[in-house]
């Protein structure tokens, strides 16, 4: 008889005695409970937020971009430092749920579904920003490449501009069926277990007749496996194209080739963090600490720590750059303004948080701690956010003309317009964690027993075992099973 299991110096991936039916009540009856005070004072918070937002959108179409503190030098400001924040956000959840599960990683199962679902809101909050930056957002439909009666008025295809609308929407609708098509048998859990006939009907719509059929197992493990073939080189293209938006033009600062993959490691890294920031939130009010361990949490801080070098790498080379290519505009650029500078301290805030900080997560005691993951979390998204600030404000507010240079600080509706993307996410995330099973049962239980903590105590107990007591035990088991099979048999004749 072979008996599958992983090696026991591995941590358990599923803490405490837990059988099959321990796991569905663990994690889906807090959807069944009514929701804790908590939940009613973070959603408030959360309208409010989405509130003050839609009034800032509002005031900005109705009065126009000018009541941006855009001007000459600066074109791009606030609005598009949080389009490029967000998408990097979004990046994390495909990555842990993608990448991972082609590369057969165990330790997403209890992270994946609150990463993905994280996403698809990060990406509906970054794709508002440049729609409401052309102004006149009821010529947003000009954008879409489709024949018209407007004569050979044509969408300029060589624009980045153009390749992020195309990236960021596909990328939305793979990560919104990847997401979708791992709820469903959970749907079919909650289904089965619902109290009310609106329950049932809700839940029955939305699992799609799932039974649990060896068939629908096929299909959906298939389904996985495709859309994360599918979602994979996305992860690399979304935030490589958003870079283009930079590297194709010609201003120093910005028109280099590094653009592309130090995009990407920082919206790995702060993606990470974001979901470090949620799920420490989320284990704790829905008591899930036994699915999402401190093995889950480490994980996570060395990818943070290693993509914050790989950030902290780009950094230098950039520095380098400047002066090895003796261009003084470069030079100005890196040195004089962005460096030093009025803007200066941003840079440092920007060094500072992601550079420097991470690199706490080099010391197990500190990856495996939660208070310093939490506020590490924090940090990083602070960093990150300054990082696109640095790239977009520090390139733009000093350029040829000394008479046109100015310094930027952002406006009230630009400000209440990022507070309003932080309403709609957390509005969003508050609906999802009360409706939805936050960790993927399913596949919880398929872990179950390869790397569940009583699992792996009784193996432990068979390879202490003497042989000859261990294979008398089998030989008993066997003969069990053939008594059971015979008695089946004998009912059935």
């Amino acid at each position: 008889m072979h008996l599958k299991y992983e090696s026991t110096l591995r941590e358990p991936l599923v803490d405490g005695v837990k059988d099959y039916h321990q796991v569905t009540e663990d994690i889906i009856s807090p959807i069944e409970a009514k929701p804790g005070k908590l939940w009613y004072v973070g959603f408030f918070i959360s309208l409010l937020l989405l509130g003050f937002g839609v009034f800032s959108v509002s005031w900005e179409v109705y009065y126009g971009t000018g009541v941006w503190n855009l001007n000459k030098t600066i074109g791009w400001g606030w609005d598009i430092t949080n389009f490029v924040w967000w998408v990097g956000i979004g990046h994390a959840g495909t990555l842990i749920s993608a990448i991972l599960l082609l590369f057969r990683q165990g330790w997403r199962t209890g992270v994946n579904r609150a990463a993905e679902a994280m996403t698809i809101f990060a990406v509906m909050c970054a794709g508002q920003f440049p729609i409401f930056h052309m102004g006149r957002v009821w010529m947003a439909f000009f954008v879409l490449p489709y024949p018209n009666t407007r004569g050979p008025l044509w969408v300029n295809f060589n624009s980045p501009l153009l390749w992020d609308v195309f990236a960021i929407s596909t990328y939305f609708t793979v990560s919104l069926l990847f997401w979708y098509s791992g709820l469903i048998p959970d749907f079919a859990t909650v289904r089965d277990r619902a109290k009310t006939k609106l329950r049932k009907l809700l839940y029955g719509i939305a699992s799609f007749g799932w039974t649990g059929s060896t068939k629908h197992w096929q299909r959906h493990e298939a389904l996985s496996l495709v859309l994360a073939g599918l979602s994979t080189p996305l992860v690399l293209s979304v935030h490589t194209i958003v870079s283009f938006d930079f590297a194709t033009s010609v201003i120093p600062g910005w028109h280099t080739t590094i653009f592309p993959p130090y995009f990407v490691a920082g919206a790995i890294f702060s993606g990470f963090a974001m979901v470090q920031t949620l799920l420490i939130i989320v284990r704790k009010i829905l008591k899930l600490e036994d699915y999402i361990t401190m093995g889950h949490m480490e994980a996570m801080n060395k990818v943070i720590v290693l993509t914050g070098s790989v950030v902290g790498c780009a950094y230098l080379t950039e520095l380098f750059m400047a002066w090895y290519a003796g261009v003084p505009y470069e030079f100005a650029t890196f040195y004089k303004y962005r460096a030093a500078g009025p803007l200066g301290w941003s840079y440092w805030i920007m060094m500072t948080c992601n550079v420097i900080t991470p690199q706490v997560f080099w010391f197990r005691k500190m990856r495996r701690n939660v208070a310093v993951t939490f506020v590490m979390s924090i940090i990083v998204n602070i960093g990150m956010w300054f990082e696109r600030f640095v790239i977009i404000c520090t390139s733009l507010y000093r350029d040829y003309l000394p008479s046109s240079w100015s310094y930027y600080r952002p406006s009230w509706p630009e400000v209440g317009f990022y507070m309003g993307t932080f309403g709609l996410f957390f509005t969003c995330f508050f609906l999802f964690a009360k409706y939805f099973p936050v960790i993927a049962v399913a596949e919880i239980k398929s872990v179950l027993k390869t790397s569940g903590e009583s699992f792996k105590r009784g193996m432990e107990k068979y390879e202490q075992q003497p042989a000859e007591e261990f294979e008398a035990g089998l030989h008993h088991h066997d003969d069990h099973h053939h008594d059971a099979h015979g008695a089946v048999a004998h009912a059935h004749n």
